[in-house]
């Protein structure tokens, strides 16, 4: 009788499962051609699933090949040529990822947000609206920056709420950050060296290379992205978070700011990359102003997307070049249709000029800050009491948590781990290894998980943990 262990409680299909799980064996060997597998009703019972789940499974399988049907005799194994393998080859991708991944009752992972908030009943209103109104329309290709109604409105709040004025033909709607600077490495070349923090976003280290251009790191101090070591640097393009570090959460003071400015206007061709990714986000007060709000010289590229504020799965973002830039980007780019889907972007310039938005943030703004308040509040009555400190509750919907309980970061994350709780190292954001990290630090994102659940999962960490 064939044994497979199959998880009740995995996203995969038990039937989904129970075919891969025979494919590999029949790829493999183990159940070689012309083998006669159990009857459906056998092996259902055998493996605690139902009758349709092995009927699906040897649907599929016959479907692609792998076995045959027989009438009123079952199912044959079909005899497959061994398939060529590399002396490196390894056992399917899929399954390498099912033994890997880990199942947690809580992640505190940062690139997510709380889904429920997101306004589905305006958003819908919005979306049949726009059908009315623009019809056949939608289904046009974009206009190669946006449409000009939804660039409009990103002008007004960015005006509005972040005290930058720009005209409409600055903004380009594209289709999230990753690809935003890609399109910011080919328009400004892959010759050139790139400043990046570190720490910061590991995935921009990657994108950098993907693209065959180099990267600087360049390490912070308390105010930021260090001068003296970007000087030093052959970097004529700087990638920074002034207005709150990821993630760190460091904020970049004016003389810095200014500094930094000043690095930009001293070389013919330098620029500023700013990424305000969670400019919304402030708890302890008014947002932070945008570095590009000082950019009398144009030499600020300001970076924002709608991932946080709204939902990854949109793939919306913005950019705002100079003017400087604007030929070079028309003649590069001008002929190519915007990435993110005319409708999107129509229901979104909907959703920014009925006011939705700005109500949305404030509310959600809210939530999260009670959230926060939750996780503090946990951490503080926890077995934890006198072995942490908390740094980064200012702004943004991530905190870093220094424990000191005589474990190091591999350890503190490992024994979260074995209480069913995921954690981050901050060791992991660093490009360069040379830059001390701080010890037994990790960073905990909130947005993920529900307040009533906080109190557990903090708890949990606690028993992790404790002395």
């Amino acid at each position: 009788m064939l044994t497979y262990h199959l998880d009740h409680t995995a996203k995969m299909p038990l039937y989904e499962q129970l075919y891969r799980a025979i494919r590999a064996d029949i790829m493999n060997g183990v159940l070689a051609g012309g083998d006669r597998l159990p009857a459906k009703r056998p092996l259902a019972e055998h493996l605690k699933v139902s009758q349709i789940t092995v009927e699906t499974a040897y649907g599929q399988l016959t479907a692609e090949g792998y076995l045959r049907a027989v009438p009123r005799s079952g199912y044959f194994v079909q005899q497959l040529d061994a398939l060529p393998r590399t002396a490196c080859a390894q056992a399917a991708p899929e399954k390498q990822q099912e033994k890997t991944e880990q199942t947690a009752d809580f992640d505190f992972k940062t690139n997510v947000v709380d889904t429920d908030c997101f306004p589905f009943s305006t958003w819908a209103k919005l979306s049949r609206a726009v059908l009315t109104d623009y019809d056949r329309s939608l289904l046009l290709a974009a206009a190669p920056q946006g449409v000009p109604a939804l660039r409009k409105q990103i002008r007004q709040y960015l005006y509005a709420f972040r005290g930058i004025s720009v005209d409409t033909d600055q903004i380009v709607v594209g289709a999230g950050s990753e690809y935003l600077v890609t399109l910011l490495i080919q328009l400004l070349g892959r010759t050139r060296t790139y400043a990046i923090e570190t720490p910061g976003y590991p995935k921009l280290t990657q994108i950098f290379r993907a693209n065959d251009a180099e990267t600087a790191p360049i390490p912070l101090d308390d105010e930021g992205l260090s001068i003296e070591a970007l000087r030093q640097s052959a970097a004529s393009v700087a990638y920074l978070t002034p207005s709150h570090h990821f993630p760190l959460g460091i904020v970049t003071p004016a003389a810095r700011r200014a500094s930094l400015l000043r690095w930009a206007s001293e070389g013919e061709d330098r620029y500023l990359i700013e990424d305000d990714y969670d400019s919304e986000f402030r708890f302890t007060s008014r947002p932070i102003p945008a570095l590009k709000e000082l950019d009398h010289e144009d030499r600020v590229i300001y970076l924002n997307t709608f991932a946080k504020s709204l939902a990854p799965s949109l793939r919306i973002g913005y950019l705002v070049l100079p003017r400087r830039l604007l030929p070079a980007y028309q003649a590069k780019f001008g002929g190519y249709a915007s990435t993110v889907p005319v409708f999107e972007q129509y229901t979104l310039a909907r959703f920014l000029e009925t006011g939705s938005f700005e109500r949305h943030v404030n509310r959600i703004r809210i939530q999260y800050k009670a959230r926060l308040e939750s996780l503090l509040d946990a951490l503080s009555q926890s077995e934890l009491r006198g072995m942490y400190t908390v740094s980064g509750a200012e702004a943004g919907l991530h905190i870093l948590l220094h424990v000191e309980n005589g474990m190091d970061e591999k350890e503190l994350i490992a024994s979260a781990a074995k209480r069913g709780v995921r954690v981050y190292g901050l060791s992991g954001y660093y490009v360069d290894t040379a830059v001390a990290c701080p010890p037994a630090t990790v960073i905990l994102g909130y947005a993920g998980i529900p307040s009533e659940k906080l109190p557990d999962a903090v708890n949990a960490l606690g028993k992790a943990w404790k002395k």
